[in-house]
């Protein structure tokens, strides 16, 4: 099966007053047909900067890709022009951004906002496309959809906002959609109707998913591969199944035993949350060697003097960390 959406190499930076910050160094992965892939990582690892590139929202200047393909069915986005690429967003690839109380224009109705995106991909009049996001928001579950239709994003509460962006992210049918953080904002319980919503979506319209989130948890009920991203690199790439049952990249093993536990104490050493020791490190001041080197608590002396490549370790998985290095 050939993937629907091919990043190679991609390499972007940003120029700030403090110096040129490399916010995505040589990432590569591929997206199949109707597959959910998982990337997760700290905050600041890359992540939302691998979807705005793919949806090329990068602003430029600062923002300039140094290097790298983003091929959607083999065809080359980095080299569309401005109005190619407003065909693309939207239609064939669509994203739920993180905050929708910010990404909803307050001035506008729910059902203006949908509607633009029918006027805009299907040229609908404005009568057809609001009956249209009526159906969609019908679709999301939302209570008394004509009602709310008319509804600024002020009236409605954060697990309904999601499902408007959501459904204007599907208005169109899109091949890809990338979900960026789409439930960090929301409880629990709106957090698995949401997903449970998108789930269904995805296997009605048969689309590939870019889920983006730091919860592992929504990961490990969501995907079937997964990216590790940390300081704008791949640590690294598994499916699901063997990165949950046996994490190789310490990095990755700290993401995991920083998960509460059900059923544990919440008084005693027992109880303590693990954490992964220090911070991430400024992308002005990276260590010389691995990038999670000063975190880990298996470095050696190698990992201090020499970044280690992304190691296949199966024809499946790969990892970058110098245990995994054979001689």
């Amino acid at each position: 099966m050939k993937p629907i959406l091919e990043v190679k190499d991609l390499s972007v930076t940003f120029q700030t007053f403090e110096g040129k910050v490399q916010a995505l160094d040589q990432v590569s992965f591929d997206l199949f047909p109707g597959e959910t892939l998982g990337i997760v990582g700290e905050s600041g690892c890359g992540k939302s900067v691998t979807s705005l590139s793919i949806m090329r929202l990068i602003p430029d200047p600062p923002g300039k890709v140094e290097q790298g393909k983003i091929l959607l069915d083999g065809k080359e986005l980095l080299s569309y022009s401005p109005a190619q690429m407003r065909k693309v967003r939207g239609n064939r690839i669509s994203m739920i951004f993180q905050e929708p109380m910010t990404s909803l224009s307050p001035v506008f109705t729910v059902k203006e906002q949908i509607a633009e995106v029918f006027r805009l991909h299907q040229n609908l009049s404005r009568k057809e496309a609001v009956r249209k996001s009526i159906e969609m928001l019908e679709r999301v579950n939302i209570p008394d959809p004509a009602k709310a239709a008319g509804y600024y994003p002020h009236q409605m509460s954060g697990g309904m906002r999601q499902r408007v962006m959501i459904a204007m992210a599907l208005a169109c049918k899109p091949d890809i959609l990338i979900a960026d953080e789409p439930t960090t904002a929301l409880d629990v319980t709106i957090q698995a109707q949401v997903i449970d919503q998108m789930k269904a979506l995805q296997q009605e319209m048969g689309m590939s998913v870019l889920f983006i989130t730091h919860d592992l948890g929504v990961i490990a009920h969501t995907a079937k591969r997964v990216i590790v991203m940390y300081v704008g690199r791949i640590f690294e790439q598994a499916s699901a199944a063997d990165l949950f049952a046996e994490p190789l990249h310490p990095y990755t093993r700290g993401l995991m035993e920083s998960i509460p536990k059900t059923g544990a104490k919440l008084t005693g050493k027992q109880g303590d949350l693990q954490e992964i020791k220090g911070v991430v490190p400024s992308l002005l001041d990276l260590p010389q060697g691995c990038k999670f080197c000063e975190r880990c608590p298996e470095k050696m002396d190698i990992c201090a003097q020499k970044e280690p490549e992304l190691i296949p370790v199966s024809p499946e998985r790969s990892c970058r960390c110098w245990l995994y290095k054979k001689e």
